[in-house]
Order: structure tokens, then sequence, then C-alpha cells
């Protein structure tokens, strides 16, 4: 009878995993049907969940009416730039704080954490103060990719994530390359990075995603269509007096292929970096 509840438990909480992910995927459901419909379609009420008229023209339109594409080579790049530095930079931070001494180093770090606490909206107004400000034209870094990369090429989350990763790895790897001759950037290089991988991975997944999402900064310091990225180029098919809700649906499928790749292959390492970087105080 034990062993019968006990699978009968299972069993329900299956059940109820299932309905949670079922409600999860909805949305993304009706994002792709909706893709492939028609203007006529898709404020028919009742709702449709399968198009009558299943039709790729709504992908088609997408990279003939914008520069879809160009919007796409600027997301994959500015992305991929602040994710690379960003693990970069964060990792050299972070292994800093936590091998290094030097005075101040808690009071620097609890400053550098109390800056997660500062919404982002509070900080756009002076950054955009401050790339106007830039030298290099009369609009300094304004309408260039200086301008959208570099305020994001590190962050205070990374830095946590990877000093709280790095608490975990043993010291004695360290002290054993130092013996035989390894300098300090070479032991960073060649042992304490490829041991992060799990975290580096968990790191390189959120900044990539908050990159490619982003929608405000991209909006605040460009004017410039060339330069505009994906969350941009979605909002180009939204007019003031009408809304093509396909064109949308299939635009956002279409930006949305590339986080789920990233996550499908990455997913266990992903996983993995979020269980252990918590685990040393």
């Amino acid at each position: 009878m034990a062993h019968r509840r006990i699978r009968l438990s299972i069993i329900l909480l299956y059940i109820i995993l299932f309905a949670l992910a079922f409600t999860m995927l909805l949305p993304f459901l009706w994002m792709l049907s909706t893709s492939f419909k028609l203007d006529s379609e898709v404020m028919k009420y009742p709702p449709v969940w399968f198009p009558e008229h299943f039709t790729f023209d709504s992908y088609a339109t997408v990279w003939s009416v914008v520069p879809f594409g160009r919007f796409f080579i600027n997301s994959v790049f500015i992305a991929c730039v602040v994710t690379f530095s960003q693990l970069l930079f964060d990792s050299l931070a972070a292994y800093g704080f936590v091998r290094k001494r030097f005075p101040g180093r808690e009071v620097i770090f609890m400053i550098l954490l109390s800056t997660m606490m500062i919404p982002r909206q509070v900080t756009m107004i002076p950054l955009f103060i401050m790339m106007k400000g830039m030298p290099g034209g009369t609009n300094g870094w304004i309408d260039t990719y200086k301008g959208i990369i570099v305020p994001g090429l590190t962050g205070a989350y990374g830095v946590f994530l990877m000093r709280q990763y790095m608490k975990s790895l043993p010291v004695e790897l360290e002290e054993a390359a130092m013996i035989d001759g390894y300098s300090t950037w070479r032991i960073f290089f060649s042992i304490v990075m490829p041991l992060c991988r799990t975290a580096l991975v968990s790191l390189g997944i959120f900044t990539f995603l908050g990159s490619w999402n982003d929608f405000m900064w991209p909006l605040i310091v460009t004017t410039d269509v060339d330069l505009r990225t994906l969350p941009l180029g979605i909002a180009f098919f939204q007019g003031q007096y009408i809304i093509r809700w396909n064109l949308i649906m299939a635009a956002s499928a279409i930006a949305t292929l590339p986080i789920a790749l990233v996550y499908f292959f990455f997913q266990r390492e992903f996983v993995s970096g979020i269980a252990l970087s918590g685990i040393k105080e």
C-alpha cells in the first residue's frame, strides 16, 4: 500500500508539473499560431488556435517591409560583445575579490552589490549625458555602437555570481601552479576559468538574454535606423492607428529562436551554475 501511494503521488506530481508547463507554453503557442494567420483571422472571435489558411506570408513580409536583417545582425553583434566582455571583466573582478587581499575589499564589494538595488531607469539619464559628452563628435557616442555597448561591459550581478562560485574552488590548485612557476594571469586563464565553466555558462545566458531583449537603452541612445536592434525593429510593426499582430508575432518568433537554441544546448550548465553559485558564503 505504501508503495502504491508513492506511485500515485509521483503520478499526481507529474500531472501538476505538466499542467504548469503547458500553461507556460500557451503564450508561445499562441505567438506561433498567430504568425501563420491572415489579417482577417488575427482578431477573430472566438479566437482560432489553428489558422484556417496556413501561410508564411508574415515571415516573408517581416524581412521585406523593414531592414529586419540589419536589426538581427545588430542584435547578434551587440549581444555577443556585451556577453564576452561581461564574462571576462566580471570574472577578473570576482577573482580579485576572492584571492587578492587589499584594504577596503569587503567595503568595495558591498558598495558594488548595493548598485544592484538601484533601478536601471534611475541611471539612464546620467548615462545618456555621459555618452553625449564622450569625445568623438557633436553628439559624442550617441548613435554609435559604443554608446549601446559600453554601459553594459560589466555588471554587479556577474561579479557577485562569479565570486560566489570561485569561493568554492580549492586554493591548493592555484598554490601548486604557483610552485610550478605559473603567473597570476596564467593561473586565471588556464586553471580558474576552465573550472568556472558552469557559472560562466549561466552568466553568459543571463547576459545574452538581457542584451538581446533590451529595448529601452537602444531606443534612448540611437536614432539611426541602421543601429536599431530586434526589439526596436519589432516595434516598427505597431503603428498609430493599426497594429499588424501577425507580423509582430512572426518577428517575435524569429527573435526568440536564438535564445531558445542557446538555452537548449547549455541548459545543464545553466542549472548547475545557478545551483552551485550560492553554496559558499
